[in-house]
Formats: C-alpha cells, sequence, structure tokens
C-alpha cells in the first residue's frame, strides 16, 4: 500500500477538524444512532472482512477471526449503551452560595467534552478488534471525537475495506463527512502525529515503537495526550497451597494461555513462579508438546521471536524444558526453567517480554525469594495470583507487591481474553502503557478522549444541555456534592 504523502495528511486532518465542530455539537442519542449504525455494517459484511483478515495475516478464520468479529461488533454497540447511560459525562453542578465556608460561591458547572481528533495506531494482531474499526475507534467516536486510523502495515487491504465500510454506515446514518479515515506507511503516522490540529493519539504495540511516539507526542511545539499499551510479562504467581489441590490443571492452564494464539497477545503469561519442588515438571512439559504447530502474523514478528527465543537460549542459567530444534521451521512453544535466585541477577534479559509462544517457569525457594523475584519485575498490564483462601496470610502478604505491578489482578485464572465490560481495566504503571490512570479496555476507554471545562456563572440558555438546570436529558448528576 503506497505511503499516504503530506498533503493528502493535511486533507484528511483538515476533513476530521469540520467533522469535530459537528460532533461537538451532537447529541450522544446521534452517537448512539451512528455507533450501531457502524456495528450493523460491520456485521453484515462479516465474512468478506474475516475473509480479507485470514488471507492477511495468517490467523484461522475458525474460531479466531470470527469471535473478533463478534467482539469487534459488540463493542461499538457498547459504547452505545454508554452514551444512553450519559454518567460518561460527569455532570456536576454547583449553585451559588453565599455562605460557603470558602467564600461566597458563584454557580460552576462542570463535564467533560470531546478533547478533538484522534489518532488510532491500529494494532498487528488483532486486525478487527484493535484496528480501523476497533476498540479505539469506538471509544474516541463514543466520546464526539473524529478518528484518523494509521493503518497496519500487517493487514492494508482489510484496511481499506473496513475503512470504506465504516464511512458508508456512518454517513448514511447522518454523521459528518471526515468522521474516520486511514492513512498508511511509517513515516505518515509520525507526520500525522505531529500534525497540530491532533488532540489525542492511542497505540498498541511493542515498548520500542510506543516509546518514540510518546516521546514524539510530548516533543510537539503543543504536547498531546498518548495512550500507549506497550505490553507486559504478566507473571502468574502459585503457591505451595495451590500445586497441592490443582497442580495439574494449573499447568494445562498455564501451556494454554502462553501458547494461546501462538503467544501474540500482550496478555500472555511469560513467567510462572512456582514453588521448588513442585513436582509438575513432566507434566509441563506433556503439556506443551501436545500444543500444535500454528503460525506467526507475519515475517517480522516471526523473526522478533525467533531472535528472542535464541537470545534466551544462550543464558546460562535457564533450562530448556521443552523446545523445538533451532531450526525448526515451524513455530511451537518454548518452555524454559530459572532458579529465583538466578533470574533476579539478570532479570532486564529473562524478565523481559518475548512476543510468541515462549515463557519461562521461576522455581522459587520460600517467601523471601518470591518476593526478591517480584522486586525486580517491570510493572506490567497483569498479574496472577493462583492460592487457596486456606493461604490467607500469605495472600494478604502479596496483594500489595502484585498491585503496585499490574493494572488488572486475576485470582485462579488466566490473564489472556480480556471481556469488555464497565469494571474492566486494561493498563497499569509504564512500561505497560504511558498513561496508567487510564484503560485501553472497557466502557472507561472513553474517558482518555474526553476533557473537562467547567462554566461559571452563566445563564442557563448558555449552557450545554447536560448542565442546564431543568437536565432536559434526564442524566445522573451530582449537584451541590450530593447525587
Amino acid at each position: 500500500m503506497a505511503e499516504t504523502t503530506h498533503v493528502d495528511i493535511d486533507r484528511i486532518v483538515a476533513a476530521a477538524v469540520r467533522a469535530g465542530a459537528a460532533l461537538a455539537e451532537s447529541t450522544p442519542g446521534d452517537r448512539v444512532r451512528w455507533l450501531n449504525a457502524a456495528a450493523d455494517a460491520v456485521e453484515e459484511a462479516g465474512a468478506e472482512l474475516v475473509a480479507l483478515a485470514a488471507a492477511e495475516t495468517h490467523l484461522p478464520a475458525q474460531p479466531r477471526l470470527r469471535s473478533e468479529l463478534v467482539r469487534t461488533v459488540f463493542q461499538l454497540r457498547l459504547f452505545g449503551r454508554v452514551l444512553s447511560d450519559g454518567e460518561f459525562l460527569r455532570a456536576t453542578v454547583d449553585h451559588a452560595d453565599p455562605a460557603w465556608p470558602m467564600g461566597a460561591r458563584p454557580d460552576i458547572r462542570r463535564m467533560v467534552v470531546p478533547i478533538g481528533p484522534v489518532l488510532v495506531f491500529a494494532a498487528s494482531n488483532f486486525p478487527l478488534t484493535l484496528s480501523v474499526a476497533g476498540h479505539d475507534t469506538a471509544a474516541a467516536l463514543a466520546a464526539g471525537c473524529p478518528v484518523v486510523v494509521k493503518a497496519h502495515p500487517g493487514h492494508p487491504e482489510l484496511s481499506v475495506r473496513t475503512r470504506d465500510i465504516l464511512v458508508r454506515a456512518l454517513t448514511e446514518a447522518g454523521a459528518p463527512e471526515g468522521i474516520v479515515d486511514i492513512v498508511h506507511g511509517v513515516d505518515a503516522g509520525v507526520t500525522a502525529l505531529r500534525h497540530p490540529d491532533i488532540a489525542a493519539a492511542s497505540f498498541t504495540g511493542s515498548e520500542a515503537g510506543g516509546r518514540a511516539l510518546f516521546d514524539i507526542a510530548n516533543a510537539r511545539p503543543r504536547p498531546i495526550p498518548f495512550y500507549g499499551e506497550l505490553g507486559s510479562v504478566n507473571p502468574v504467581i502459585v503457591t505451595a497451597g495451590a500445586v497441592r489441590a490443582r497442580g495439574a490443571e494449573i499447568a494445562a492452564g498455564y501451556v494454554g494461555s502462553f501458547s494461546l494464539g501462538a503467544g501474540q497477545f500482550c496478555t500472555k503469561p511469560g513467567l510462572l513462579l512456582l514453588p521448588a519442588g513442585h513436582g509438575l515438571g513432566e507434566t509441563l512439559r506433556a503439556a506443551v508438546e501436545s500444543v500444535p504447530a500454528q503460525e506467526m502474523l507475519n515475517e517480522r514478528i516471526a523473526g522478533g521471536y525467533r531472535a528472542g527465543v535464541s537470545r534466551l537460549r544462550e543464558q546460562p542459567a535457564l533450562t530448556v524444558l521443552s523446545a523445538p530444534a533451532p531450526d525448526d521451521p515451524e513455530f511451537r512453544p518454548t518452555l524454559f526453567t530459572v532458579r529465583a535466585a538466578d533470574f533476579v541477577r539478570a532479570p532486564e534479559i529473562l524478565g523481559a517480554e518475548c512476543f510468541g509462544p515462549e515463557s519461562i517457569i521461576v522455581e522459587y525457594r520460600d517467601g523471601e525469594e518470591l518476593r526478591a523475584v517480584l522486586g525486580v519485575l517491570e510493572p506490567g498490564l497483569t498479574a496472577t495470583l493462583h492460592a487457596e483462601e486456606s493461604e490467607a496470610d500469605e495472600v494478604r502478604a502479596l496483594l500489595p507487591t502484585l498491585t503496585r505491578l499490574a493494572g488488572r489482578l486475576v485470582w485462579n485464572g488466566w490473564p489472556t481474553g480480556i471481556t469488555l465490560s464497565w469494571a474492566q481495566q486494561h493498563g497499569g504503571p509504564y512500561p505497560a502503557t504511558t498513561a496508567p490512570t487510564f484503560t485501553s479496555m472497557g466502557t472507561a476507554a472513553v474517558e482518555r478522549f474526553l476533557r473537562p471545562v467547567a462554566w461559571q456563572g452563566f445563564p442557563d440558555a448558555f449552557l450545554p444541555p447536560a448542565l442546564r438546570e431543568d437536565n432536559p436529558w434526564r442524566l445522573p448528576r451530582r449537584v451541590d456534592g450530593d447525587r
């Protein structure tokens, strides 16, 4: 696909600015209608989109891409529910109060408004759910922001077709022209990120790529919010009690989770912390060897994975528990083991994310060694704990550390498979994300593309409907401190 020129980027962003002015005047009901129209159109074109995605990414149509299509349609409609609820506006009214303890208080009313045109960097590993019609696009449209998508080179034809479907559905439903468009090429993505009329950007991908873009966003004459989701090693901690109670079940679940989709998930568990003497070695080996070969998304990702595994094989502290031959052309899971004491000597190598079907078992002798391993880990998206409720003291001792490490804590489950809901949190301290106070998944993701504004002393006729005295949209509001 040809690189988008600077002239075309200016044209696309200018159209987004014009669309943004119309979007700022739209009602939540308007945007609900537009999102539902987009969902219907994507669903209707599902067979075509799945076929294109399968051809460009090596991902299987069934069940992977079909389920991804269902998720893409669902999240468009879910953000419609966010708009219908109205709470996302966070409307707050403080009436004038001459007896306010801080001195006479003027009438102040606060809510959030669209931040402006959003640049979305599409992801490689979810060509539908995290691409042109993906979660970030849905969240930005719900917020009232036009979207420019930097299409991923791993699925360019799919990106163009999805854009065309979205644009037609949105404009036929009454949305302004320029509400969604795409650009192609690395340089085009950087140029768009530097464009003075882009108000925010989102990204899902590698730490190196995300950090480079984050630095560009902050080096602009007028810096903008950059919401980067950069990946994670996602440690899984298993206690001795859990091993005794259900060790074989945990082993099988772990292998299934880290090998799912050839390990090409940002939530893949890259570390399994097991107590020494766990006795699960043969069970784990058998589970790994039963996983069939899988294809990776593209040659660039496959090459990066092979290079990462080769570097790990060179580490003398690691022992290979199960792995294909180094020259095996197929992609099968690789599983290493290491002692906790050796891990803490080289966390920058052994604790780094390896994108693909690889994981490391870290064997700890006691609580002190376990805490030492957790103490050298970089923060991430998730941390999982397999334990028994009878181990209350051990669990409580670990929770502060796990809370510091991750944005989502999982109890006796697996981090892969992120449901979309009101309570979901997909984020974490850097380097998991560049904005740890937000989420890139779930309904709260809309908050990234809204900014608060307060109106002080305005007559009712000039206030946004959400803040008027008669509350015409019947929104949930905080009034004078009370709900």
